[in-house]
């Protein structure tokens, strides 16, 4: 059993061994010893020492202290136990592994302060029985004043109280005194007993040191926010926001919020034997922000204390490492190499790799896709950069050292899962993330509130600011944003082109307008960083050395304007590096490079939209196919696409024509065109016939998404139409595809355009409030919408139903799991008394009570039409039960009712057994896990008798015992 089980299954009984006696001696040794062993910190130390609590609570708060801190120190806390208490004391206790005497191997401190806390428990019993020598000696040398002398020797302290107390305050009066108060006890007391031969020393003091170095180190690398070129120099905890983390989906059927502690918790943990967590989320969506905060919060102990040490790599910096490397090399080279003690504390990383965290920023940015062929056990023989990084997220290498990996969902495929203990999803900003992140960069509360306006003024742009570097980017444009009007920013090209606008126009701050030429005035400029951009994608290269640069031309006034930035995540000293401000930056800047280059030709457009593109490079069109680098990352080539669907659309004609002839624009318009129609064509050709009976249904796949995304971003209508003529299905299944508002925009303008109506399914997604807004275009071709796991609240639903009830087609809706409350129920029920052809409402694991069960009744008695109402998971008790009942009891139309799990009692059960007496069309009623006695299903068996035409009535997980099931099971139509 492990120590931090063993502390809380005994809690106790060491509550009570400790206690035993009624003085605190026994805790304030346990207090020395774990101070002695750097178990507590002083603070730590002090709150534990509360004089005036009891001496069993005490003993309680130092349980649960030393229990937060992990596994490790639950061993030692064990180990004082031992040492401390009477062999008596010890009987049915179990220490585990613990050694009865603990020691350490540092070196000699020379810092007299250090040592009255590292040797504190043989101190104070070397000093008991002399503190009033000690006393006088200190205070003649003027180390203490008789103030000091008098607090010290109150008589209700013990000589080991006093010891204590004389050790603290020679120790908080500086080095001078604590060296008087060593050598007077050198002098006056005999020294310590040898160490037997045979008595092995703590191994584990070694990384104290270290950790206070890499602490040291990590703490100057996070203290401003490193994204975004550092975004203007932020002190990250000035700025840094909250993102939506979720568990994925094979975390379980509900979706879980996470806070940063879940990350590496044990919440969502689907391979206990596994070691290796995944963050995963789109380009900008804040995963290396998020990982810095973790980093950060390491450092200063208020985080991840379990882990005594933490290194953190960056997959581009390891990207450039051409060596092959030993996982020592890797551990002190690429993170913070050791003064001393190196081969001490590798074999304390190696013998305690439960205490060691690794974390990896960008896997998605590696070379080379994740592969397990080539094993590697050995953590002292060198091997290729990509053999270290896969054996060890693997688990082939060091196991049990848990590492934190941050990569793109489309980065990690099914060979890398199924060595995942777990998988976390970060879905970028909620709105009311949005709103703190502009005002933290914001001091002016007028300009805060005016770029809150101007977003929602524009939901549009709303949307894609739930992707924090498009919040970054707003928030940084905010003059551009506000100067705008009408023409403020649409798609991710319009404001990709603001910050090119905002960069340019800070470099001639003169000029309060660049003008309509500024293009063509930076032409050369845009060229040579494009150029850059484009040839990096294309070699998975995004950290550039100065002959990258000069290779194309990029010059130092280049540099200067801002979009490069000094990389980071490379410390070589005789060369400088360079990195985009962000990775969708570079996408940006390859982008203008394929649009506005004379040099490249159709076919490498053509090339960049094959959405099965795992065979080429990274883009694929700069080098001969058989010489591209391999990767299965797709992400980058998808951005640039989207980018020069952009820039190719006739929004932005007028400005490009300046640099580029009207010929070749046009020509490489109608080459994307005619590529995003195959693309959405391809898709539609692989849709099955439906089986006989069944409704034609299409499950998209992410890349259709991204395929609906170029269309929008080209903000052409008739291509828009023309994409999606032909389809003809009855359901569109759009399921964990990651949509979030931007893509509910893209989808929205598109679908927009359908011939017949269509069941739009976009369960477990992140469409939120915001998201439902951009659907509302789409909605009068909706015949049926589901959004389940959405994040959608109140507000979303009174937004839709106002554009609902007047959209003749749309019948059904489903919002299970969602944030809705007793508010969302008056929408309803006026859209149940507006519609009378809707057909089914689903609402299943929300918020409602009774109240907003009452709310619906409203609405269902004037309903002609429903069929399906599923209110399962929710509270709605016996009174919601009646109201509903009441409301229903002359229906006729409803065939399913589902009320799972609402507490619902006999009361309510006796009201819905008048709708089964009376209803000629219902066929099921779901009534499962309630509180439903044998007396409610006498009602419900009576009103069976009376009606041939409900054939199942769910009863499982109700108060009824065996006997009483059996009994009822003569009514076959009741199901247990």
């Amino acid at each position: 059993m492990s120590a931090q089980k063993l502390v809380l299954s005994q809690r106790a009984e060491l509550v009570q061994a400790l206690s035993r006696g009624g003085t605190a001696e026994g805790v304030d040794c346990v207090l020395d010893l774990l101070i002695s062993w750097g178990v507590l910190l002083w603070e730590d130390y002090v709150c534990a020492c509360v004089a005036n609590k009891p001496l069993s609570t005490r003993t309680r708060d130092l349980l649960d202290l030393v229990y937060e801190k992990g596994e490790r120190a639950c061993e030692l806390l064990l180990c004082a136990f031992c040492q401390v208490l009477p062999e008596a004391q010890k009987t049915g206790l179990e220490f585990g592994k613990c050694v009865s005497v603990v020691k350490d191997d540092r070196e000699p401190s020379t810092m007299a302060t250090e040592t009255l806390l590292c040797h504190r428990p043989f101190l104070v019993s070397r000093l008991r029985d002399h503190v009033d020598g000690a006393l006088e000696h200190l205070l003649g040398r003027g180390c203490l004043t008789s103030a000091d002398r008098e607090e010290i020797q109150l008589p209700v302290y013990t000589s080991s109280q006093q010891a204590r107390r004389l050790l603290d305050k020679v120790r908080f009066r500086g080095e001078d005194s604590a060296m008087v108060l060593l050598h007077y006890l050198d002098r006056t007391t005999s020294p310590p007993p040898p160490e037997k031969e045979n008595e092995q020393p703590f191994a584990g003091r070694c990384w104290l040191v270290y950790q206070k170095k890499l602490c040291s180190s990590i703490l100057a690398q996070c203290y401003f926010l490193s994204t975004c070129g550092g975004a203007g120099k932020y002190s990250l905890d000035d700025v840094y926001t909250d993102g939506l983390l979720e568990l994925s989906q094979g975390c379980g059927d509900t979706q879980v919020s996470l806070g940063l502690e879940d990350v590496l918790g044990q919440v969502g943990t689907l391979n206990e034997e596994a070691d290796t967590v995944l963050v995963s989320g789109q380009a900008g969506s804040g995963k290396s922000t998020l990982l810095q905060r973790l980093h950060l919060l390491w450092a200063r102990r208020e985080a991840l204390q379990d882990f005594l040490l933490l290194f953190p790599f960056s997959c581009r910096k390891l990207n450039a490492e051409e060596r092959e490397l030993s996982l020592r090399d890797l551990l002190f080279l690429h993170c913070c190499w050791p003064d001393r003690d190196q081969d001490k504390l590798f074999a304390f990383v190696l013998d305690n790799p439960h205490l060691v965290l690794l974390t990896f920023d960008g896997l998605d940015e590696f070379k080379q896709s994740f592969s397990d062929e080539r094993r590697h056990c050995c953590p002292t023989q060198a091997a290729p950069m990509s053999t270290l990084l896969f054996n060890l997220l693997q688990g082939s290498l060091m196991k049990g050292v848990r590492k934190l990996v941050t990569s793109r969902p489309e980065a990690a495929g099914p060979s890398l899962r199924q060595y995942l203990r777990k998988e976390v999803l970060l879905k970028g900003f909620s709105p009311g993330g949005i709103d703190c992140f502009v005002r933290k960069h914001h001091q002016d509360r007028g300009v805060a509130s005016g770029v809150l306006q101007a977003l929602q003024s524009n939901t549009a742009l709303l949307g894609l600011c739930h992707i924090p570097v498009f919040c970054w980017i707003v928030s940084k444009c905010y003059k551009e944003l506000l100067g705008c009007g009408k023409g403020s920013p649409q798609t991710f090209t319009d404001v990709y082109l603001m910050v090119l606008q905002h960069f340019f126009r800070r470099k001639s701050p003169q000029q309060k307008s660049l003008g309509s030429s500024w293009l063509l005035e930076h032409f050369q400029t845009i060229m040579h960083l494009g150029q850059l951009a484009f040839e990096g994608l294309d070699a998975s290269c995004y950290i550039f050395s100065e002959v990258d640069l000069q290779n194309s031309g990029v010059a130092e006034e280049d540099i200067t304007i801002g979009f490069l930035i000094h990389s980071k995540n490379f410390s070589s000293t005789d060369e400088r590096h360079f990195e985009f401000l962000h990775i969708t930056m570079q996408c940006f800047f390859a982008a203008l490079h394929i649009v506005l280059s004379d040099k490249t030709n159709l076919n490498q457009i053509r090339t960049l939209f094959q959405t099965q593109c795992k065979s080429k490079g990274c883009i694929g069109f700069c080098q001969p196919r058989e010489q591209s680098v391999m990767t299965t990352e797709s992400s980058n080539p998808q951005i640039t696409a989207k980018f020069v669907s952009g820039l190719l659309s006739q929004h932005h004609s007028d400005l490009l024509q300046q640099s580029c002839s009207a010929t070749m624009l046009g020509k490489k318009s109608k080459c994307v065109v005619k590529c995003v129609s195959k693309g959405v064509q391809r898709h539609f050709k692989s849709i099955p016939q439906p089986v006989k009976g069944e409704k034609k249904s299409m499950h998209a796949m992410p890349s259709f998404v991204w395929l609906i995304s170029c269309i929008y971003e080209m903000q052409d209508s008739d291509v828009a139409m023309n994409s999606v003529a032909r389809l003809e299905v009855d359901h569109l299944k759009l399921t964990y595809c990651n949509i979030g508002p931007v893509e509910c925009t893209a989808l929205a303008y598109v679908l927009q355009y359908l011939r017949c109506p269509v069941g739009l399914q976009l369960d477990y997604n992140c469409v939120g409030d915001v998201g439902v807004e951009q659907l509302l275009p789409c909605l009068p071709v909706c015949s049926s919408l589901y959004l389940r796991n959405n994040n959608i609240s109140d507000e979303g639903i009174r937004r839709l139903i106002d554009k609902g009830v007047h959209c003749e087609s749309f019948k059904k809706i489903a919002l299970f799991s969602n944030n809705l409350t007793d508010a969302c129920t008056q929408d309803f029920a006026h859209l149940l008394k507006t519609k009378q052809i809707f057909l089914s409402l689903r609402l299943g694991n929300n918020n409602i009570t009774s109240r907003g069960a009452e709310q619906l009744a409203e609405g269902l008695r004037c309903s002609q039409s429903l069929q399906y109402l599923g209110l399962w998971g929710n509270k709605i008790g016996d009174r919601g039960a009646e109201a509903l009942a009441e409301a229903l009891k002359d229906n006729t139309s409803l065939v399913w009712l589902s009320l799972v799990g609402n507490g619902i009692g006999n009361s309510g059960a006796q009201a819905l057994a008048k709708i089964i007496q009376k209803s000629k069309t219902l066929e099921e009623m779901w009534l499962s896990k309630n509180c439903i006695t044998r007396v409610g299903v006498e009602y419900i068996v009576k009103a069976l008798e009376e009606n041939v035409t409900v054939k199942s009535v769910w009863l499982r997980g109700n108060n009824l015992s065996q006997p009483e099931v059996e009994e009822f099971q003569r009514e076959c139509r009741l199901i247990f």
